[in-house]
């Protein structure tokens, strides 16, 4: 796999992949995406699937925004 970031502008980068793997396809076929600057956080996207911290991970961050809220 070979992945290309290319800046298009001050806050835009376009994220550009292209697979080739002879065993699972007859061609390289390639992908792209154009990805925006924020000030946002930004999380990890991951699968959860059979995560069972999860549940408890998001209950403390929650219980953490409410102590926040709680205490500005």
């Amino acid at each position: 796999m070979i992945e290309r970031f290319t800046r298009f502008d001050a806050n835009n980068l376009l994220y550009r992949f292209t697979v080739e793997d002879p065993y699972t396809s007859s061609r390289p076929w390639t992908g792209e995406l154009a990805l925006t600057a924020t000030s946002r956080n930004i999380f990890e996207y991951a699968c959860h699937e059979a995560n069972y911290a999860l549940g408890d991970i998001l209950t403390g961050a929650r219980e953490r925004d409410t102590e926040s809220a709680a205490n500005p």
